[in-house]
């Protein structure tokens, strides 16, 4: 029988208009960015920049898309099978993918989280265990990119001129910053989270008192939830001391693992040009997406890699490389999980009828 829990994330997230909207949203951005960039530039020479793509450097893309999805789940799995010892490393593929998906077709990355816990938890992991998981992962990554950031900056900061990127940059640290101060908070003190959750249903059960005893019990299960967040964190934590530092690191190479697609792909163009440049744009443009408004940050990136890669790519290329970018960066893995998250659902719909 389907939880409660189970049926909240499904009716908040796996709406049948909102995959199809946000899908929708992410290619028409995506054609229409890339349709810019092609169109700018010398679309003649564009069409014959393709036909010199090297076939072996794009199996070693597909490789390296293989090795991202295998690390991604790896970094969750690390966490799972300590709290879940019998559940298959299968399950956390599925559930990484899936985070891909939803977080490629939903604004602000936002659908991914749920997405990961809908997976978990129809086999079998209680939402709040599946959510901390999430969370000490979400902290690996708001510690790791800001300060590659950081050093993608120095690397670039003579490209770097005033307009977009410089914009998206302050907007990009800005909302890490925030995001990391709210994960400390969680992670370090989340009594204070809970008194302060309390408090503040005990203030709206005064002025709205007909929903007082509701929000009063709602407050009461989020704050026994937090007490078992800290419990849980406490176990996997302090019991697993090098869970946290191994996280970190496999999440620094997943990412360098994304960085150097993008010279792979300029290699398979034909393109010679400097490894730290391509790798600290790179690392620039994933840093500003990252919570970008749009579905999948569409419209961002293409602008992004037109933007600073101009310097080290031929105007004829630059098009093809932004294509085939986006292809094994995003919508590769985005079909991966579009097609777990559909299985899903129709598994869920037939048991239900």
């Amino acid at each position: 029988m389907e939880s409660l829990q189970d049926r909240d994330i499904n009716k908040s997230l796996f709406k049948r208009k909102l995959i199809i909207r946000g899908s929708l949203w992410l290619v028409l951005l995506t054609i229409a960015s890339i349709a810019a960039v092609f169109f700018y530039n010398n679309t003649g020479s564009a069409l014959s920049a393709v036909a010199r793509i090297e076939p072996e450097f794009i199996a070693i893309c597909l490789g390296m898309v293989f090795v991202d999805l295998m690390l991604g789940s790896w970094r969750n799995h690390i966490f799972i099978r300590k709290l879940y010892p019998g559940l298959s490393h299968w399950v956390s593929f599925r559930a990484n993918v899936a985070n891909m998906f939803m977080g490629a077709i939903t604004p602000f990355h936002s659908g991914a989280g749920p997405a990961q816990l809908y997976v978990y938890h129809r086999h079998g992991v209680k939402v709040l265990d599946g959510f901390i998981v999430s969370l000490i992962n979400m902290g690996a990554t708001l510690l790791f990119m800001p300060l590659a950031g950081f050093a993608a900056i120095l690397i670039m900061s003579n490209h770097l001129e005033t307009g977009l990127v410089p914009a998206l940059l302050k907007y990009g640290f800005t909302v890490f910053f925030i995001f990391l101060l709210v994960f400390l908070l969680a992670f370090l003190k989340p009594v204070w989270v809970g008194r302060g959750l309390q408090w503040a249903t005990g203030l709206l059960g005064t002025i709205f008192r007909k929903r007082g005893d509701k929000l009063e019990a709602s407050s009461d299960r989020s704050f026994k939830g937090i007490i078992r967040y800290q419990a849980i964190c406490s176990k996997l934590l302090r019991e697993h001391p090098f869970l946290f530092p191994l996280s970190l690191i496999i999440t620094a190479v997943l990412y360098f693992n994304k960085y150097c697609m993008q010279y792979v792909i300029l290699l398979g163009l034909g393109v010679h040009t400097s490894f730290a440049q391509v790798v600290a744009v790179q690392v620039l443009i994933q840093f500003m997406i990252y919570f970008a408004p749009s579905p999948g940050g569409s419209g961002f990136a293409e602008a992004g890699i037109a933007i600073l890669f101009a310097n080290m790519v031929p105007k004829a290329v630059l098009s093809v490389f932004t294509l085939l970018q986006r292809s094994f960066l995003l919508f590769l893995p985005a079909l991966i999980g579009a097609y777990v998250v559909l299985s899903l659902l129709k598994k869920q719909t037939d048991e239900q009828g």
